[in-house]
């Protein structure tokens, strides 16, 4: 007798400015997921926040070799969560009723996609997902937050100032952060909103003129700016899966094209980046950078999949932890999925271990305490 199919709901799209890249990563894990062992459940996440459970068209559309998964509305087909339900009534459609949920997969980057929000509301229906918990993913999605943590462990992280949006409209305390900057760093400096990804709002800054605008236009992506010294340095990154006993996979660099490797450079021009896998680094640095990864990712509190980026000085060769991705790309380009490879774990592989991963962390959620009745119960649903 075969073994029964788990029945894995891909989430994509999205209220984020990283909504296009979603449907192309998505793509293609719905490509690669072994459909000798998956159901899949296509839902679509329009930019208004609306759920709708796609038709089975998008399926043979992504197999058939498209890019990206596109999301079609459909009233009827209108997806609700409901609390409580167990994981065979989790969600439904007016259409359908009830959908039969083992695991969640949500390929959603950014912001209510890897902030923390849509991991709270999993934990909340008691339904296994895909990727770090709740504070994790908050964790990972506000880079201030993640290096304070990270020097707290002792690891090293490129010094930065944070700005908050209120501080930066009074024009006394504007004058005091620029100040700052410029007596702590020197010209050019890199500005990015504080909770943003995929390198959205980042820009160079010259000069101080330069560096009003730029931190302006991050303040239009995230109420929290980041102010840091512009790095000589090549960049590496480095794949971790796992949960309680993280795994670190052959660290790869990326080579832009452009000033930075910035969204364009990611996500727009075909030619914006040159990847590097296993990067060019010698054992030691290898080494290195796996042990920082592990240590980095236990001290965020990640679990799951996380993608740790670094920068490696030209001049000094000293290594800097720069941020985490807790849902990282997974087009056919993206470096993570890439980097795994190199380790010999395949892209099918690569789900089938997250999906593990996701199913293992419930089991052990769902053993703890959550009522005292005559003495203790988990209160947990089947």
């Amino acid at each position: 007798m075969g073994e029964t199919k788990q029945t894995v709901a891909v989430l994509y799209g999205g209220r984020s400015g990283e909504h296009e890249v979603s449907l192309i990563s998505a793509a293609s894990v719905v490509r690669n997921l072994d459909q000798n062992k998956y159901n899949i459940l296509l839902i679509g996440i329009d930019k208004y926040g609306n759920w709708y459970l796609q038709q089975e068209n998008q399926l043979h559309r992504c197999r058939s070799g498209a890019a990206a998964l596109e999301i079609q509305v459909d009233e009827q087909r209108r997806v609700s969560v409901v609390c409580g339900g167990g994981t065979k009534e989790t969600m439904r459609t007016p259409a359908t009723g009830p959908l039969a949920v083992d695991v969640a997969f949500p390929v959603l980057h950014g912001t209510f996609g890897e902030d923390g929000t849509i991991q709270g509301l999993f934990e909340m229906v008691n339904l296994p997902y895909v990727g770090a918990g709740v504070l994790g993913s908050a964790i990972g999605m506000d880079k201030e937050v993640a290096k304070i943590l990270w020097m707290h462990a002792g690891l090293p992280v490129v010094p930065f100032i944070s700005v908050r949006k209120q501080d930066w409209a009074a024009l006394e305390k504007r004058k005091q952060l620029i100040e700052r900057a410029e007596r702590d760093f020197q010209y050019p400096l890199f500005v990015k909103p504080s909770c943003a990804g995929s390198s959205v709002g980042a820009s160079k800054a010259p000069d101080r003129m330069s560096l009003e605008r730029a931190v302006a236009d991050a303040l239009l992506w995230d109420d929290k700016v980041l102010i840091e010294p512009f790095i000589p340095a090549r960049e590496v990154e480095c794949s971790v899966t796992g949960n309680e006993r993280p795994e670190a996979y052959t660290p790869g660099e990326i080579i832009p094209t452009h000033e930075f490797y910035d969204y364009e450079a990611k996500y727009i021009d075909p030619d914006g980046a040159a990847l590097l896998i296993p990067a060019d680094l010698t054992e030691a640095e290898f080494r290195t950078i796996r042990e920082i990864a592990i240590k980095a990712y236990r001290a965020a509190e990640l679990s799951g999949l996380s993608r740790i980026d670094f920068f490696v000085r030209k001049d000094t060769r000293e290594i800097l932890l720069n941020e985490v991705n807790t849902m990282p790309g997974f087009t056919t380009i993206s470096m993570f999925p890439k980097m795994c490879e190199a380790s010999g774990l395949s892209y099918p592989d690569l789900l089938d271990k997250l999906i593990q991963l996701a199913v293992e962390r419930h089991a052990q959620r769902n053993s703890r305490s959550y009522s005292y009745t005559n003495g203790s119960t988990n209160g947990n649903r089947p």
